[in-house]
């Protein structure tokens, strides 16, 4: 069963979907209860671990998710993303240097492509994903979002975080 949720975060409101009870989508905004959006029902209930998971990640104590994900995606989409949540909290990586990853540098403008269809915002962390020079481009929920995700993992209050997540893939020593 699909059902949805609309939370408020320091980011503003975000909605979360799920299915058969794996969150498929953190979504900025509130969807329109007058489309056929897709998310299924409204609920109240059902998403606790990912609001608990989430307010600990604005409240600075939380670099990485562990929650039960319904990843869809193109194969090529899915490891795009895969590399994604493998850059450490509070740190950024290039388009350019992403695709040097997956072994191309041309597939630059593809990386991009795939980051904007990236359904589930700040779990697989695409707002690391930068300019070559390190500016602020494209991001699914605005360039004032990405700077503030930005902000919030290099600020002075989560540099013990910082340090605890630099292992790989972000997850906690």
């Amino acid at each position: 069963m699909r059902i949805h949720k609309s939370v408020v975060t320091p980011l503003g409101v975000l909605t979360l979907a799920s299915e058969e009870g794996a969150l498929r989508g953190v979504y900025p905004g509130v969807p329109d209860p007058a489309s056929d959006h897709g998310l299924g029902r409204i609920v109240e209930e059902g998403f606790e671990e990912a609001e608990r998971q989430l307010e600990e990640y604005f409240a600075g104590t939380r670099c990485c998710f562990e929650l039960e994900l319904d990843i869809r995606g193109t194969d090529f989409q899915r490891q795009v993303w895969a590399e994604v949540s493998a850059i450490p909290y509070g740190q950024t990586c290039s388009y350019k240097a992403l695709a040097v990853r997956l072994g191309d540098a041309a597939k630059a403008r593809g990386v991009g492509a795939a980051l904007s269809r990236n359904p589930l915002n700040i779990v697989i962390p695409t707002h690391r994903v930068v300019g070559s020079r390190g500016a602020l481009t494209g991001y699914s929920a605005g360039i004032d979002s990405k700077r503030f995700l930005l902000e919030h993992e290099s600020s002075a209050g989560t540099a013990a975080l910082r340090i605890q997540c630099a292992g790989p893939a972000g997850v906690p020593a």
